[in-house]
């Protein structure tokens, strides 16, 4: 069984309460504190048939390292996929996917998915190294999406790409080497939308990978976005197409 993290915050803790109950094996909370929300908290894990306990405030600062845990931790461990990528695709009536080459800034990676979720992204794919994952401030940033998102963090990308091609999905990447808008490209249907890591953009090898790539018009004096907001352009250009054709 894979070693409990202690997820904070009260948006990611009542995602977890509702969507992923038989991960959490312990609520800790600040006796202190009386709020509503938190209370709801509670409530849902009494439901739950989870454990709750009282803290003082020191003590859950020393579990999150001072992290702005909003009074309520839990005991999380870590559920093993149950559903494979392919399978995720195959199952897809019309697959959007995120794939984030190299994105390791955590708040970044949880924009990412809040994002994802709020367009109907069918998945997000990250490679396991030189990137960040699903920690306790990813998920508190992400506001619950963490918990609903289907992740897949990867080990060789490149191979993965690769094996999605071969699924049927065209990958459109994101460059600032290329003169092609991004509103130029069909995105309505099977995509994966390749994302580059902050400042460096995606590696040589993923935009080899890319049927298409594409920019951004940038009419200001800055030259490029920050990926997570560049992200959410790019999904819903590609909702914005799937519900106009």
């Amino acid at each position: 069984m894979n070693k409990p993290d202690h997820i904070y915050g009260l948006h990611a803790v009542q995602s977890i309460l509702k969507h992923q109950p038989h991960q959490v094996t312990l609520v800790l909370y600040d006796k202190n504190r009386r709020d509503q929300r938190l209370q709801n908290c509670l409530s849902l894990a009494e439901k739950q048939g989870i454990k709750s306990e009282p803290r003082k405030r020191q003590t859950l600062d020393e579990l999150t390292d001072n992290a702005q845990h909003q009074g309520i931790v839990i005991e999380y461990t870590e559920p093993e996929e149950s559903i494979s990528l392919t399978q995720r695709i195959e199952s897809a009536e019309n697959p959007l996917l995120l794939i984030l080459d190299g994105v390791t800034d955590p708040h970044n990676l949880g924009a990412c998915l809040r994002t994802a979720d709020a367009a109907g992204a069918t998945a997000v794919i990250y490679p396991k190294d030189k990137s960040a994952s699903l920690t306790p401030t990813v998920r508190k940033v992400a506001c619950g999406a963490a918990e609903t998102m289907p992740t897949y963090a990867v080990t060789n990308l490149a191979r993965t790409l690769d094996e999605l091609k071969n699924l049927g999905v065209w990958l459109v990447g994101t460059s600032g080497n290329t003169e092609q808008s991004l509103y130029n490209v069909d995105l309505a249907g099977p995509i994966g939308i390749v994302m580059g890591a902050e400042g460096k953009g995606i590696r040589r090898l993923t935009a080899e990978k890319c049927d298409y790539l594409t920019k951004l018009p940038m009419a200001g004096s800055v030259s490029s976005l920050n990926v997570s907001v560049a992200t959410g352009i790019c999904l819903y250009e590609a909702v914005r197409q799937r519900t106009t054709t």
